[in-house]
Formats: structure tokens, sequence, C-alpha cells
């Protein structure tokens, strides 16, 4: 294995620009960025930290990818059929290897929308046995809303489920890589898991953990759950390098910053406006100052309140 040092270092010293208000980072391709490694073997097309838009062809999360010496195994299907053949377009200028094996880190459309291109290609497709009944219940409104957006761009998209389905874990020994797909609790979204290389001490956290945007508390996100999955699992992998759900490739004092601190810091605010009697209403507008810089702040800060209050009422 070559250094470690360099790629990440040079990821880390890039400015954060995958913001809504800066325009489509490789126009060439419908990937809103090019493919960046992030240490020796290991890539990802970061996604905008945005709502997923038509600008954006919903390449609104990282699309990640191992070359391990015996083939090339992708962490998410994209949004869409035309950011998965995209993103194999771009595996393809970077080796010969064909891709074996495709993980969906949950249930949600980029995770899981591209699927059906990696299906026809003959790829198997993997994901935790929530996260596959979560698409297969809720997949044709997932891509009735991508198509909403996505316009001529959703084109070619169908739905196609994971071929295979695990619990706990599903280990995988490719080439130079021992690759631990992992179900380390309740987090994000129902079957939310995240690929560790122990190794390389580098963790692909699905949305386990967010960076420069603000997280989205879903009705079925219950945030205890979360903080406990965080701190009796996902820390401690003790992982040097995190490629977060959203967000260029950080480490993990800034996801914790942005992740459980965060949650820590909403549900005490909402847990002093309990105690003082405060109602629904009010809770939306709490104060969250200390997290406004993150980009989709104006959108989900006033909505996570509000689901986190009502989790809370009745804890």
């Amino acid at each position: 294995m070559r250094n470690l040092i360099g790629p990440i270092a040079l990821v880390l010293a890039c400015p954060a620009l995958a913001d809504e208000n800066i325009a489509d980072q490789y126009p060439g391709s419908a990937l809103y960025s090019k493919p960046v490694e992030v240490i020796p073997y290991v890539w990802s097309a970061i996604g905008a930290t945005a709502p997923p838009t038509y600008e954006n062809t919903g390449h609104n999360n990282n699309l990640s990818f191992i070359v391990t010496g015996d083939g090339v195994i992708v962490i998410n299907g994209g949004a869409a059929y035309v950011l998965a053949k995209a993103l194999h377009e771009e595996i393809k200028k970077i080796t010969d290897q064909p891709v074996k094996l495709v993980l969906n880190e949950n249930g949600q459309g980029h995770a899981m929308l591209g699927n059906g291109y990696w299906s026809e290609q003959g790829v198997p497709i993997v994901a935790h046995v929530d996260a596959a009944d979560e698409f297969e219940e809720y997949g044709a409104q997932i891509l009735e809303r991508m198509k909403r957006y996505n316009l001529e761009k959703a084109e070619g998209t169908f739905l196609a489920s994971p071929t295979e389905t695990f619990e706990e874990e599903y280990l995988i020994e490719m080439g130079d890589f021992k690759i631990e797909a992992l179900y380390l609790g309740p987090a994000h979204s129902p079957g939310d898991i995240s690929v560790w290389l122990p190794e390389q001490s580098l963790v692909i956290a699905g949305d386990m953990a967010f960076h420069e945007r603000m997280l989205p508390i879903f009705e079925d996100t219950m945030t205890a759950d979360w903080l406990e999955t965080w701190e009796t699992e996902f820390e401690t992998l003790g992982a040097t390098y995190v490629i977060p759900g959203h967000g260029h490739p950080t480490n993990m004092a800034q996801v914790r910053r942005y992740t459980k601190d965060y949650l820590v810091y909403l549900r005490e605010k909402i847990g002093e406006h309990l105690d003082n009697g405060g109602d629904l209403a009010d809770a939306y507008y709490v104060d969250q100052s200390p997290y406004a810089h993150l980009h989709t702040f104006d959108e989900l800060a006033t909505i996570n309140a509000g689901r986190v209050y009502e989790q809370m009422e009745f804890e």
C-alpha cells in the first residue's frame, strides 16, 4: 500500500465547496463532482451539500468505491440510473478491474435508485434487511419524487431491490482489502450501514455521520437511539479517516461535532423548552445558532426541532 497521508491531506485542505449555491463542479458528467482518491485505492464522488435538485441530478450524497486489486466495490447505487452509469464511467477511467459488488448504505433514493443500472451489469447488490424492506415499501414513491425534480434525467431509472441482505455484518475479502459492512444499530434511517476498513482505519460512514451540512431528522429517526449507537458502536471503531454520508472526507472529531454534538445540543435545548412548559409551536424556534453556518440549515433546523420535541414529549 502507498502512504496514506497525501491524498487525505489534500482532500482535507480543500475548501468546503459542496454548497447549494455553487454550480455543478463537473459539467462534463451527471455527477456533481469528479471522484477523488481519499486514501490509496478508496475513491469518493462528493455530492452537493444541498437538497436533491435538477441541477445536481440528485447527487447530494457521497458515492464511493474501493479498487481492491481483484475488483471494485461500489458504495451506493446513486439517485438515478444516469448517476450510476456516470460513476461507472469514472471507475473505468481509473481501473480495468470490474465492479463486483454494490453496497447500499440505506433504503433512501440516493442509495438505491441507481440499482437498476448495476443490476443490468449483473452486479450483486447488498443491503441491510431493514433498508431493503424500506425500499420495497416506499420505492415507488421515492422514484416518483425523483422524477419530479430530475425530469428527463430520470429516464431509464427503474426499481431494483438488493439481491442479498444481511442483519448484523457482511464481511468481504477481495484483493488487498478486508471490508466489513456493519449494521451498528438504529441511526438516521432504517437499515443504515457503515463500511469499515480496519486495516486502513477508514470508515465509509453512510448516514451515521454528517459533515458540512445539517443532518435531517425524519419522522422515524429516533435521536436517542442514534446517540446510543454512536457512543457504543460507531465511536469505538476509532476511525482515523471518515467518509461521511454527506460532506467532504474528514476525521472523527469533525463528524462528531456536526452529528453527535448537534443531536446532544438540540435535545438539551428541547429538554429545557419542555421543562419550562413550552409547546410545539415555540419549539420550532429554539436557538440553533451555533449550527447556522451549516448548509441546509434554513431547510432543516425548524423541522428538526419540531420532530425532537415530538419524540422527547413522550420519553
